[in-house]
């Protein structure tokens, strides 16, 4: 239960944890200074009619005697209670009149405080009689009966005025510890962005330094912190870079080995095994085996052209990337005419060389290549488009997907690599059922890299 409720408490906001006993100790002086009112204002009351009550007490034995001493007792009473002033604490009550009045009854009529704080009152039984004898028979009483509304007005004043100041010292302390939270929060929220920034790779916009010294020195460290790891960022971005361009030079002097070694090797069986095919006529099995060496052959040209096509298209030099990502598309429709293709590609990427053409076709060539062994689509589409500073490819099928876990498969994971050497991003995501690789790289940056 103690965990449950400290992990509560975590949840909650920094405000919320910082006014909600600010809240409750308030609200407890409060409660405590009424508790602290009704228990001292039963014991002022009753000494503040103390002197009344003797004073009723000494009345009474006054008023006993001159009636002994009277001619006529009961004239005498009379002109006593005629001259009993209508306002005051004092009463003559006869024994025909019944029970004297509660104390409570005269203040029914007390508008300026609410009945409910008279009810949470204690007030006392102050009630004296004092018993009136004519003649040795007991003919009333003479009573005090207080009128508490004026003292009770006074303590409603006193409720009041505490509780006024309970809620300006509450609004004080609030509107203090509001500012003080929001001087606070604010450095600390200006650091929480900045660190998601960073998390997200994002090293240029500095963290604002304020607040309290612990908050600004870990804002000056944060700072600190973003520009080494941009460094490391751009040191792993020229690292990658150089190993692009290594393995495109090696790919580069694999793909030329392979055309001028393999090439002309393959091209001289071939005609070779034309020319033995034309010079004479089969013997045997021998027009059989050589018509096979002729298919095989073959099959290992159209092999060595399509291992030169991934090493390295030569051809985007000659013919510009926006010609060899369309050769690339006709292709894939021969290959794969069951899948219908639909492409939007920009003539602008003609401008484009270098490494960025080179990534550019790879990305489409490898996408291309993921559709076409492991989707299972019955359509794709292929969009690329500069615009400005940016170039943008996206690759989207209807294809079964990708399994969870395993985004990346092995060809573009090397082409993620490629794309982060050129400063650029690369993902794959599944969205109305259809799979979308989407690539972006700046394009002034990239045309400025070496080769």
């Amino acid at each position: 239960m103690r965990v449950r409720i400290d992990l509560m408490w975590q949840r909650l906001p920094f405000r919320t944890q910082l006014f909600l006993p600010l809240g409750v100790s308030f609200l407890a002086a409060l409660i405590l200074g009424g508790i602290l009112l009704q228990v001292f204002a039963t014991v002022q009351l009753a000494e503040e009619n103390e002197p009344a009550r003797r004073s009723t007490k000494s009345i009474a034995v006054a008023l006993n005697n001159t009636l002994r001493a009277s001619d006529n007792p009961q004239k005498t009473l009379d002109a006593f209670v005629r001259s009993l002033d209508a306002s005051s604490d004092i009463r003559f009550r006869s024994i025909e009149s019944g029970p004297a009045p509660s104390p409570r009854d005269g203040m029914r009529g007390l508008q300026a405080v609410p009945q409910w704080f008279i009810s949470l009152l204690t007030i006392p039984d102050m009630e004296v009689a004092s018993p009136v004898v004519i003649e040795g028979r007991h003919v009333g009483d003479l009573v005090f009966v207080p009128d508490l509304s004026a003292d009770l007005f006074e303590k409603w004043i006193g409720f009041l005025a505490l509780t006024g100041l309970v809620v300006v010292l509450m609004t004080i302390t609030g509107t203090i510890a509001y500012a003080f939270a929001g001087s606070a929060l604010r450095p600390l929220h200006d650091l929480g962005e900045g660190l998601t920034r960073m998390r997200r790779g994002d090293y240029t916009a500095p963290i604002p330094v304020g607040g309290p010294p612990e908050i600004r020195q870990s804002c000056e460290e944060a700072n600190a912190l973003a520009t080494t790891l941009a460094q490391l960022s751009q040191d792993n971005r020229d690292l990658l870079h150089r190993l692009v361009s290594l393995q495109d030079d090696e790919r580069r002097d694999l793909a030329r080995e392979l055309h001028d070694e393999l090439g002309p090797l393959l091209f001289s069986i071939r005609a070779g095994t034309i020319a033995l095919i034309g010079a004479s006529a089969p013997v045997g099995n021998l027009g059989n085996s050589a018509e096979d060496v002729l298919q095989s052959v073959e099959a290992l040209q159209q092999t060595n052209r399509r291992i030169l096509d991934r090493l390295r298209p030569l051809y985007i030099e000659e013919l510009g990337l926006e010609t060899s990502v369309q050769t690339l598309l006709r292709n894939f429709r021969k290959q794969a005419p069951h899948i219908g293709l639909t492409a939007a590609i920009d003539p602008d990427l003609n401008a484009i060389d270098g490494p960025l053409a080179q990534t550019v076709y790879r990305v489409i060539q490898e996408a291309l290549t993921n559709v076409l062994r492991h989707a299972g689509a019955s359509n794709a589409d292929v969009q690329a488009t500069v615009a400005s500073d940016a170039l943008a490819i996206e690759i989207s099928d209807d294809g079964g997907g990708f399994a969870e876990g395993n985004v990346f498969g092995r060809g573009l994971t090397g082409m993620h690599e490629r794309v982060r050497a050129l400063s650029g991003s690369l993902s794959l995501l599944r969205a109305d059922d259809r799979t979308y690789v989407r690539c972006r790289l700046p394009v002034e940056v990239t045309r400025d890299a070496p080769a």
